[in-house]
């Protein structure tokens, strides 16, 4: 994974981002000795099993054996690939890649797009003044006859750009340039004249989950087309990679579904009756990159567009992007054509929260069967190889079961016709359902039974305090631990041993030997690992001792005394050792 990136830039980014500040920013950890610990984000504890050494920089849980480095933390959290999460860290840290240190026009970009990071800000902190202010006074009572509290306000920073906007010309007196304000999407040059992008509209600031402001969105007051106007792409931000609220998906932890809606207002409605975890698209279609985006958040989405004929045949379109992204998905479907912050503001929060999301398939059947009239004897027809092409998709064959029967009960025909029709397959072999990270459990358990001693030894030797010389890989009879202690030897930290593992098994087992308690001063880390020597030559001389018993009397004459000789030395040995 760390191929494309040199190992000494690598090891100054894990350095540089300290794994206990970027771990403590989503998990709660209280200081135990020098660790931290606090309850594991990749299962469900009560009890916390999650420890974080900032010594050397790597984190491991005793539950489901989850562990690595600070960007294998990044890459399982937010659900990203090795180089997304180390360019996220570098990000934070201003950190150039290795490949674009000396790049001058990449200097050049990051420092643009730092630049209308900050002018973004500023333009929402100026929109959000505007809202109070008497140029405002339209968009404010909009927003107000559409329900909306001081505080639901201020949680979203809703602004205001005025009918005769001046906020270009006040960020240009703030220090921004003309360039950097047409780079940022603010405002518009045209026939040789500059002007503000948005007038006369609520502002809506769009948010990544890093509270950088990238762009707005702004809703038209009056008849003014378009209704709904979205910052253009620009070097922060393009809209198929991100979504509205993404700030406040990323603080509900132990989301167990995304709520996707269409619009800003039913984002802010649904939050102010107090449903968390619900985002919007930015004006476009759900797009691949989105649906990836939201999986990092939750294990399920919930489409819940309106209820009208446009937002049905989004949610179809949705479903498509979603399950092709593998995604889990259900519809919240919403009667008499309603939007969600139409039907929560006339039926309340009981009755949104009772609302029971349909499954996807379920979904495309009910809208297959309104284009099919059900009383001829045709339309069923047409409706039941329609709907047989979506219960194709279908692997659980209990669910298909229960489809099958509803389709049989609306159509007439026999279970089996249908089965034919739909090309049922044999049932494959069942296979445990085991979540990631309880596997690690699994196969922690099947390798239980290992050689402590020579664990215990690694991980005195990580703590870098043992006098050179005092280990060689010799002592380890397992391949796998001499590798390590020769890794160790040669100056590769922790982290990175636990970021070059191929696997979540070979994690979890360096995790379990970085874990063993080293908690010494230097005389007592020398005395354990002296304790450890000892016991791996016993060990290895007393194997030796009974092989060459064994082999004694099938040796030929020529070849015992030698033997016999060798068993007499590793005796004396075996006595010192004791």
């Amino acid at each position: 994974m760390a191929g494309r990136y040199p190992q000494e830039w690598l090891e100054e980014l894990r350095q540089r981002a300290d794994i206990v500040s970027v771990i403590g920013s989503y998990v709660q950890l209280k200081k135990n000795g020098h660790r931290y610990v606090g309850l594991c984000p990749f299962h469900n504890e009560k009890s916390p099993s999650f420890y974080v050494d900032g010594q050397k920089q790597v984190y491991h849980c005793f539950g489901c054996k989850a562990g690595g480095s600070v960007i294998q933390f990044v890459m399982d959290i937010e659900r990203l690939t090795f180089p997304e999460a180390v360019e996220f860290l570098a990000n934070q840290l201003h950190m150039p890649l290795p490949e674009l240190q000396n790049d001058p026009a990449y200097e050049k970009r990051r420092s643009l797009k730092e630049r209308i990071y900050l002018a973004n800000k500023a333009a929402a902190r100026l929109y959000h003044q505007h809202l109070w202010q008497e140029d405002g006074a339209d968009i404010l009572a909009y927003v107000k006859k559409r329900g909306l509290s001081d505080a639901v306000i201020r949680r979203f920073g809703i602004g205001a750009a005025p009918a005769r906007p001046n906020i270009g010309s006040t960020l240009m007196s703030e220090g921004f340039t003309k360039e950097e304000l047409i780079a940022a999407g603010l405002m518009l040059e045209r026939d040789g004249r500059v002007f503000d992008m948005f007038r006369n509209r609520a502002m809506f600031p769009i948010i990544d989950a890093y509270g950088n402001v990238l762009g707005f969105g702004g809703r038209a007051i009056g008849d003014v087309q378009p209704k709904y106007l979205n910052t253009s792409d620009t070097p922060v931000f393009n809209k198929r990679y991100n979504v509205f609220a993404a700030n406040l998906l990323r603080r509900a932890r132990g989301l167990q579904r995304v709520i996707l809606v269409e619009g800003y207002m039913d984002v802010v409605s649904l939050s102010q009756f107090g449903v968390e975890g619900v985002a919007a698209t930015l004006g476009t279609a759900l797009t691949p990159e989105q649906a990836k985006l939201l999986s990092r958040y939750a294990p399920e989405v919930w489409l819940s567009y309106d209820g009208d004929s446009a937002g049905q045949h989004a949610i179809l379109r949705g479903l498509d992007i979603l399950e092709e992204a593998g995604v889990p998905v259900k519809v919240l479907d919403f009667p008499g054509g309603l939007d969600p912050d139409e039907f929560i503001r006339q039926e309340g929060l009981e009755a949104f929260e009772a609302l029971k999301p349909i499954s996807g398939v379920y979904y495309r059947m009910l809208r297959e069967k309104e284009k099919h009239d059900m009383s001829a004897e045709e339309g069923r027809t047409e409706y039941a190889k329609a709907c047989a092409g979506f219960l194709r998709r279908v692997k659980e064959p209990v669910e298909l079961e229960n489809y099958v029967k509803r389709l049989s009960m609306e159509t007439g025909f026999d279970r089996e016709v249908l089965l034919q029709q739909i090309g049922v397959r044999p049932a494959a072999p069942e296979k445990a359902d085991v979540p990631r990270r309880e596997s690690f459990r699994k196969k922690a358990k099947e390798v239980s039974q290992v050689d402590w001693a020579a664990r215990t030894l690694l991980a005195v030797l990580s703590t870098g305090r043992l006098p050179e010389g005092s280990v060689s890989p010799e002592e380890f009879d397992d391949p796998a631990y001499r590798g390590l202690c020769e890794a160790m030897l040669d100056g590769e930290s922790p982290a990175a041993l636990m970021e070059r593992q191929p696997d979540d098994e070979g994690r979890a087992v360096i995790g379990d030997i970085l874990s063993i308690n080293t908690d010494l001063d230097d005389e007592g880390l020398m005395q354990m690992a002296q304790d450890c020597l000892k016991k791996l030559r016993r060990e290895r001389l007393e194997k030796e001792m009974d092989k060459l018993q064994k082999s004694l009397s099938t040796l030929p004459e020529e070849q015992r005394a030698a033997a016999t000789q060798r068993a007499f030395q590793l005796a004396q040995q075996l006595t010192e050792l004791r």
